[in-house]
């Protein structure tokens, strides 16, 4: 009996098999590695047919990147599903989905994106489940809300165990019927390579949890290639792990939304070349550089760091600048270790340019997860008075966590990067001096964070270092909350802070200004500082 070879289908026939009733994962983040050609045919099969329905949707990551269409909104047809479980949404993005779990008619929950996918590796292995602190204290924990996204949602997806006395989120396993991955290049045995891609996610995680459990693989790639003819190193799902391929040679490296369609491929986010970096933009003069520049002083020689969602995915162009950028290691969650994140460029965060290695999902969480960080740039939502920090939700805009969990649980020092208050906020700067000239409409600072993504207090148990550095001002979270320590010169305490901040704030007797350097023109000599020329 020879070798099981997987179908070869079109997009249409692919998703025909998917039943009633099952629980299917897709893979892929904002503009990269979304399978856009099996979701399109799967939703116009339930607008045809109404089936599949009552589907459970596992969404690790955020796919889809095109505004208010595609991605995640190819399930946002009542009936359709029936449960979601996801780490990162968007209303820009997905709001017809959104609308779904607004409106009580989907059940949903929030996950961190590693334990996901950490969980889906324990699936793949046949393993009951997964044990980890990532979450604990906040609005992921079961005795708080659990992720629950709507009053429907009261079935959370985890809950407490205690072993040897130490608390964990234990997420138990569970079967996976279907998986929907993409890559560049099949061959007819099923070997899937990666080399257009920017990024390789959880490809494999997700089919193995879904072969482990008995179910159906269906990938889509750009092309069809000769049995074993892939170059082994480019492979990262191999063959027993597919059933089903689909080919889609309009297939993009990214989003249609973001691709260029001259270009066809960007060799230097995939790996493939490495682009000069001589004349790459520099950050603007402004708030934004004051701040940056402000952050970039919390860099040391030889860190590895995690760069979030927000402004701080700038830092790299500032690294370039001084000089400082091969003598620390900037990473993403999304697997990249080296090089500039794309947000540097005016692109998505996920990919990178000229990156020095683009890992699998779950070894960047395994080593997120086992401390590897020494210092982590993150946004500011909202923080308040016990310097807790919500990211995650505002009203009817669920964000969700992404990996911030993960993240912040053991990095040793945490830097949360955002102005003091937003929208219409203008802010002049002269002769190394700051001016509000008009302050934005809304606070960030506030009395009450409306849900928990950071937990202060358990972040002063593990003793981590926590800043929040603003446009004008640096705090320090201390066990009175966060507490003034730097303002940036020609700010007024009084009026310029105080007034914009929801309780009452604690000054240092230490307090001093920001580095003049900061404001200055020209280089900071972060090189010299590191112990350079």
């Amino acid at each position: 009996m020879g070798r099981r070879t997987p179908e070869i289908l079109d997009a249409a026939a692919a998703v025909t098999s998917i039943p009633d009733g099952a629980t299917i994962c897709v893979m892929g983040t904002g503009p990269v590695l979304e399978p856009a050609h099996l979701l399109d045919a799967l939703e116009k099969r339930f607008l045809a047919e109404a089936h599949p329905r009552d589907m459970t949707l596992i969404t690790p990551m955020l796919p889809g990147d095109r505004r208010g269409e595609g991605g995640m909104n190819s399930f946002a047809h009542e009936g359709m599903l029936s449960r979601l479980i996801g780490a990162s949404f968007a209303r820009a993005r997905h709001p017809a989905l959104l609308d779904l779990l607004r409106e009580g008619v989907v059940e949903g929950y929030m996950t961190s994106m590693g334990s996901m996918i950490e969980l889906l590796t324990a699936i793949g292995s046949g393993k009951p489940g997964l044990f980890t602190t990532v979450g604990l204290g906040t609005f992921l924990d079961p005795r708080r809300e659990g992720g629950a996204l709507n009053e429907r949602s009261t079935r959370p997806p985890c809950r407490i165990e205690t072993i040897d006395g130490k608390e964990y989120i234990f997420y138990p396993a569970f079967p996976i019927d279907v998986a929907i991955i993409r890559g560049t290049t099949a061959d007819e045995n099923g070997y899937v390579s990666f080399e257009e891609e920017t990024n390789t996610l959880g490809a494999a995680e997700i089919a193995m949890a879904c072969k482990a459990s008995g179910g159906r693989v269906i990938v889509q790639v750009k092309r069809l290639a000769k049995a074993g003819s892939l170059d082994p190193r480019l492979v990262r799902v191999p063959g027993p792990l597919v059933d089903a391929i689909v080919v889609d040679p309009r297939q993009t490296q990214l989003s249609p939304a973001m691709a260029d369609p001259l270009a066809g491929w960007n060799p230097f986010l995939a790996g493939a070349l490495k682009h000069p970096l001589k004349g790459l933009a520099t950050v603007k003069a402004g708030p934004e550089r004051t701040m940056l520049r402000r952050a970039a002083l919390e860099l040391k020689e030889g860190d590895v760091v995690n760069l979030g969602a927000g402004v701080a995915t700038k830092l790299p162009l500032l690294a370039l600048e001084e000089g400082i950028l091969d003598r620390v290691t900037f990473t993403n969650e999304h697997g990249i270790f080296g090089g500039m994140m794309g947000t540097a460029l005016g692109g998505s965060f996920v990919p990178a340019l000229n990156a020095e290695a683009i890992m699998d999902s779950v070894f960047q969480f395994n080593f997120y997860d086992g401390g590897g960080l020494d210092v982590t740039f993150l946004g500011i939502g909202e923080v308040d008075a016990s310097g807790d920090l919500n990211v995650s939700r505002f009203g009817e805009e669920i964000n969700g966590p992404g990996g911030f969990n993960n993240i912040t649980d053991r990095t040793r020092r945490i830097v949360f990067c955002g102005s003091l208050t937003s929208g219409g906020l203008r802010v002049e700067i002269s002769g190394g001096r700051m001016r509000i000239a008009q302050e934005g409409r809304h606070k960030k600072f506030v009395p009450k964070v409306e849900q928990v993504t950071f937990n202060a207090a358990r972040a002063l148990e593990k003793r981590q270092e926590v800043r929040y550095v603003t446009d004008r001002a640096v705090m320090r979270l201390t066990q009175g909350g966060p507490e003034l320590i730097e303002i940036a010169p020609g700010i007024d305490i009084e009026r310029d802070i105080r007034a914009n901040v929801g309780f009452d704030l604690r000054v240092s007797p230490d307090l001093r200004e920001m580095p003049p350097e900061v404001m200055a023109d020209g280089l900071m000599g972060l090189s010299g500082k590191f112990g350079g020329n």
